[in-house]
């Protein structure tokens, strides 16, 4: 006889001759002839030494137990008194019972959903995270679901979550906002043959995802050349001075020719407009020349202009003069001041008066 002690927090399985027996709790046991015990800590996962078919044979024993059986489509989320512990993957688990309260999630990884409750901050576990597939959709998108490459549903705004299997999952998003189209440096012919290059834009916005994404391909790209068409079109109907006139209006006519296109895309456009008109190397040239003729010819008109207002005045004055003798003299006075300022000295003599020999100096000998 031999006398074995369990202590608090472990149990007992006795062996006879390598069989099983039976199995001891805490206490003091004696054990018979060829019979030895096998001690195990019940907050411990238990390992049979045996064959587990044997161990369950003996229902108070199995009673003893949590037995988990995960499958190889199945993970199992582990709790040790309501906190998360570890994740089981695919195979047998056994747990004592009573000293620790566990509770066990069977997780079905051949769907993609979901549902089980789950603590939404156990999703960033480095346990559990590898067995999940996460998608963003910021406050400004919606997005399409697309399971098994088959259009599923619109997704709105928030944080997405998905099983991990072999299941495709896609998202595609669509920026809600008011967005801009820059259509750059366009090199156009205008109706008489002047090379130029145009700065479009456009603003527009989504407001059909499903048209946008699934029945559009590239549906920015498909919008670029729909309004670079359509500017291409009115801009060769229009001269050079046509077009820089009337930009404003040639940019509403493309805006509504366009409207009813670009709702087929799923988008709305708002707004559009020239932005530059640059004209090339040459045309540039010629245009520069044109503008140094035309304000040339500007500032001949001017001067010719004044002029002619200058020699009408110098008319009415020599009219007054011939008809008032002292105005005339008055008039020959302000002329010999002028000239007396911008002269150092001048010699008189007392024959004949001062303004008559000033007049006889400043004339010119014949």
């Amino acid at each position: 006889m031999k006398r074995v002690r369990i202590n608090a927090g472990k149990i007992g399985l006795v062996f006879q001759k390598g069989d099983y027996n039976h199995v001891i709790a805490q206490g003091t046991h004696w054990l018979g002839f060829n019979e030895r015990v096998i001690q195990y800590d019940l907050t411990k996962p238990f390992v049979a030494p045996v064959a587990l078919e044997l161990l369950l044979q003996d229902k108070e024993l199995e009673a003893m137990w949590h037995i988990i059986e995960v499958k190889d489509n199945e993970i199992v989320l582990m709790y040790e008194n309501d906190n998360f512990k570890n994740v089981l993957v695919a195979g047998r688990y056994i747990y004592w019972r009573d000293l620790i309260t566990y509770k066990f999630i069977t997780v079905d990884l051949s769907k993609i959903y979901i549902t089980e409750k789950i603590d939404k901050s156990l999703f960033n576990h480095f346990a559990l995270n590898k067995y999940i597939r996460t998608f963003e959709v910021a406050a400004y998108e919606k997005a399409v679901l697309i399971v098994d490459d088959v259009y599923n549903k619109i997704l709105e705004s928030g944080t997405y979550r998905f099983w991990r299997n072999d299941i495709s999952i896609k998202i595609a998003k669509v920026d809600l906002r008011q967005l801009q189209l820059e259509i750059s440096g366009q090199e156009l012919l205008t109706k008489d043959k002047a090379a130029v290059r145009i700065n479009f834009y456009t603003q527009y916005k989504v407001i059909d995802i499903e048209k946008a994404l699934l029945e559009s391909k590239d549906y920015e790209k498909q919008l670029y050349i729909t309004m670079q068409l359509a500017l291409r079109t009115y801009i060769g109907n229009y001269t050079l001075d046509e077009l820089l006139e009337r930009k404003e209006n040639i940019a509403l006519a493309v805006l509504e020719d366009t409207k009813a296109e670009v709702t087929k895309l799923g988008v709305e456009i708002y707004n559009c407009g020239i932005r530059d008109v640059i004209l090339t190397g040459e045309m540039k040239e010629i245009m520069n020349q044109v503008l140094v003729a035309q304000k040339r010819a500007q500032a001949n008109i001017i001067t010719r202009r004044e002029e002619t207002a200058s020699t009408r005045s110098l008319l009415n004055t020599a009219k007054l003069m011939e008809e008032n003798e002292m105005l005339y003299k008055l008039k020959e006075m302000e002329y010999v001041e002028k000239i007396a300022d911008k002269i150092g000295e001048i010699s008189v003599s007392g024959d004949g008066g001062m303004v008559k020999q000033l007049k006889d100096i400043f004339s010119v000998n014949k």
